[in-house]
């Protein structure tokens, strides 16, 4: 019986990975230059018709409301949604963050903020948020709030929503979720996506040209 119950959760969470790289695939078809490269100066995808900031308002890791768009206005902004409990992508993506923000001139760093939104908030409390993200860099900010709210947010900036496989016989669910972080730039409108697999010498080239408003 428990060689079953493993068998039956190594497939489950394959079928969450599967379903994070087909979410990932649809983010990267989206704004993709049409002969499969990247453009200009960017080793992200650039996306041609910028997408607003979504209008989404949260709750930070003190407990208290986070107005995304008033929150960020002027910086370049890292939008993520992922959750702590994610075995592979998410904590890839911020390990990668948070090693090049350590080597960030100043005048660079302090222009960017980084937002971590749980897509899994019934697990992910305030102190499990806030306790993970300073694995990777205290400055990051961790929000979360109904998925009603948050599967809106997705929508809204044209990103898949969030997808829950249940867990069988008391184990944990799996989360799937975009895999795409998607940078807006100080106008407020998101200027290119990293997907999953983005090198940390692609973020220490693009982080200052993004800074500056590409």
């Amino acid at each position: 019986m428990s060689g079953d119950r493993g068998a039956r959760a190594r497939i489950r969470r394959l079928r969450a990975m599967g379903l994070v790289m087909l979410v990932g695939i649809c983010v990267a078809g989206c704004g993709v230059p049409a002969d499969g490269g990247r453009r200009g100066e960017l080793r992200g995808w650039v996306i041609d018709t910028p997408v607003p900031k979504p209008d989404l308002t949260l709750t930070d890791t003190n407990r208290e409301a986070f107005d995304l768009r008033a929150e960020t206005e002027g910086y370049l902004t890292l939008v993520f949604f992922g959750y702590t409990y994610c075995p592979d992508v998410c904590p890839v993506h911020m390990a990668n963050l948070g090693a090049v923000f350590g080597d960030l001139i100043p005048e660079v760093r302090d222009r960017i903020k980084v937002v971590f939104v749980s897509t899994d908030p019934e697990r992910d409390t305030p102190e499990r948020l806030r306790s993970w993200l300073d694995n990777f860099d205290r400055s990051f900010v961790g929000l979360r709030g109904s998925l009603e709210d948050i599967n809106a947010a997705l929508s809204s900036i044209l990103l898949p929503g969030v997808a829950v496989i249940p867990g069988e016989h008391d184990s944990e669910p799996l989360i799937g979720h975009p895999s795409a972080i998607l940078a807006f730039g100080p106008d407020g409108t998101a200027r290119a996506r990293y997907l999953f697999g983005v090198r940390r010498s692609d973020w220490a080239h693009d982080l200052p040209l993004l800074v500056e408003g590409f």
